[in-house]
């Protein structure tokens, strides 16, 4: 699956579990089977336009043609306009959920500290990108790095290793989104053709 379809699969797979829709329900609504719903959500199924419009209007999400030129200001607006978490419908996993609310524990003199603060930023940034599941798997690693940082912190490098692997996951997504943003004229979206699901 390229990553333009990935990533619309995976908004459409986050507004749906934000509106608390199983694949049915959204089935029932979009007139969409659900087997296909599964299938665009896992990337086995080429997404068309005409499920793709079925399933946006359900999910309250707006579909449009941008000039190129204009993406990264229409990306910069939908950003400014909404929350990290309501960004294209999306909400942030609860692997950084569970990283923000372990983080807000911590008292005002343990986040002075120079490691703290920086892996609190790496949370905050990563937030604006819209994760994979292995991206997801690599953010429950940290978490896990960082719980036992909380254990026992005389020991910093469980800290060191956790915020590491953010710095890191944050610099691969936003090569990838330049990569994207470069290719964009390269790599079509979706397909004209219409399919047999609606």
């Amino acid at each position: 699956m390229s990553y333009a379809t990935e990533h619309i699969a995976s908004a459409l797979k986050a507004a749906r579990e934000a509106r608390g829709l199983s694949q049915r329900a959204l089935s029932t609504k979009a007139g969409v089977p659900q087997s296909h719903i599964s299938k665009i959500e896992n990337g086995a199924v080429d997404l068309r336009v005409s499920s793709l419009v079925a399933l946006a209007r359900v999910l309250d999400l707006e579909l449009m043609l941008v000039p190129r030129k204009t993406v990264s200001a229409v990306r910069s607006l939908v950003r400014s306009g909404s929350s990290p978490d309501a960004e294209s419908g999306h909400r942030a996993p609860k692997e950084l959920a569970q990283l923000r609310n372990a983080i807000s524990h911590l008292s005002s003199d343990q986040l002075s500290t120079n490691e703290l603060a920086q892996f609190q930023r790496y949370v905050r940034e990563l937030e604006n990108f819209l994760l994979t599941e292995a991206d997801r798997e690599n953010v429950g690693k940290s978490y896990r790095l960082f719980k036992k940082y909380l254990e026992n912190s005389s020991d910093p490098q469980s800290l060191r290793d956790a915020s590491e692997m953010l710095r890191r996951l944050r610099n691969v997504l936003a090569h990838r989104r330049i990569e994207d943003d470069e290719n964009a004229s390269v790599r079509p979206a979706y397909s004209l053709e219409e399919d047999d699901h609606g």
